[in-house]
């Protein structure tokens, strides 16, 4: 009864001015949830299935949902809607063609679709890989590769057919290329659509096959391919070469070759997107006085003034030192430098004399005290560097006089 039934569209889960495409979407993943065939033996599962499936029927017809809209449930009582399906609702023609595109999708096949063999198609596309050096990337290059391709048999001009003979039409699809079957469902009768088994969707037996192809219509050869790098391009993108791949189908183009580039790392540099970074190591002298440093880029080495009192870990930015982009040759990253102080690891003991002075000087982070400094002095030893600096005035002072 009316009463009894939940409306269409909660069943299906839209709104009333869902359109067609929202329709079918929802019965779509409804169908597949509760499809007696993925729950064998689920009696709720089969009924929610139903309920779906009436629903969808009414409301992906135009004329069945503006009744439906009008008057409810009791538009389709007692054989308003006609005879057979889900409660008087008829499942064949138009809608055995919707409900079998449908589960063609989700269960294979599809519905029949009119037409003859299949025409010109498109071949497979190819692909290998080539690797280029750090720098190679950068600027773009030019590789040579080698791989096998196959190209029409000189022997049966691509028909595969054995010279003096030719292709038959298939008798099992007469020449269609597809075979049509009939299912039964809970739906209704739907028809599907597969790949003659026999022709391989040809439309064509061959009896006689070509010694040299061995019926398939192509000989493999090995060729050279020059691919074209781009400047700028990153690790693990690829370059299309158009018409390069498998030959195509029925008269139908080539396919694509698809080369992947792998870039090498490179010592110094490290790449990301279009910047590039390393790292420059200076001494204590060129950190604390300042001074010119060597820093190489991919456009070769520069000379960099640092300067007096810089800090390990600052950043240097090169403008337009980095990767070009490969879609517009005038835009270039950045190259970003990190300078590091190195701490010297073997020192000679003036060496180490020198810097406890200096640290002396500078604030006496080592922790030594005046005390020390005068016990030292008073033996005889070493004296400091303002001792040494104030002894070398004075003798300065005494040459003048003279």
């Amino acid at each position: 009864m009316a009463e009894n039934k939940r409306d269409y569209y909660e069943v299906l889960g839209v709104d009333k001015n869902a359109d067609d495409a929202t329709l079918k979407k929802a019965y779509r993943a409804l169908a597949k949830k509760y499809h007696p065939d993925m729950n064998p033996g689920d009696k709720e599962a089969e009924q929610k299935f139903k309920e779906a499936s009436e629903a969808y029927a009414v409301l992906s017809d135009p004329d069945k949902r503006r009744q439906y809209d009008q008057f409810g449930h009791a538009a389709f009582e007692q054989g308003g809607g006609g005879a057979g399906g889900f409660d008087g609702f008829n499942f064949s023609g138009d809608m055995g063609d919707i409900f079998g595109d449908i589960f063609g999708d989700l269960f294979g096949g599809g519905r029949r679709r009119s037409g003859g063999a299949r025409g010109p198609m498109q071949g497979a596309n190819l692909r290998t890989s080539v690797r280029i050096t750090f720098e190679e990337a950068i600027f773009g290059c030019e590789k040579e590769i080698e791989l096998n391709m196959k190209d029409e048999c000189t022997t049966c001009h691509g028909t595969g057919a054995k010279p003096g003979t030719s292709p038959e039409t298939c008798p099992k699809c007469g020449g269609k290329g597809q075979v049509v079957f009939t299912q039964q469902s809970l739906f209704g009768t739907v028809q599907n659509v597969q790949t003659c088994p026999d022709c391989r969707g040809t439309g064509k037996i061959i009896r006689d096959k070509c010694p040299d192809c061995r019926g398939t219509g192509y000989i493999s050869n090995k060729k050279k391919i020059k691919v074209v790098i781009p400047a700028g391009i990153d690790d693990g993108q690829s370059v299309r070469i158009r018409e390069k791949g498998e030959p195509g189908v029925n008269g139908g183009p080539r396919g694509d070759l698809l080369v992947a580039v792998n870039v090498g790392r490179h010592p110094i540099f490290q790449r990301q997107d279009m910047d590039i970074y390393s790292t420059v190591p200076m001494s204590y002298a060129q950190a604390a006085l300042g001074g010119d440093i060597k820093i190489s880029t991919v456009d070769g080495d520069i000379i960099y003034t640092v300067k007096p009192g810089t800090q390990t870990d600052t950043k240097v930015r090169f403008k337009g030192k980095g990767v070009p982009s490969w879609r517009n040759k005038n835009v270039r990253g950045d190259h970003y430098v990190t300078l590091v102080v190195q701490v010297p690891t073997k020192l000679n003991e003036a060496a180490k004399q020198a810097i406890r002075d200096f640290d002396m000087e500078t604030g006496n982070s080592l922790g030594r005290t005046e005390d020390k400094k005068s016990e030292k002095s008073e033996k005889g030893k070493k004296k400091g560097f303002m001792d040494k600096l104030k002894e070398t005035f004075e003798d300065l002072d005494g040459q003048n006089e003279k």
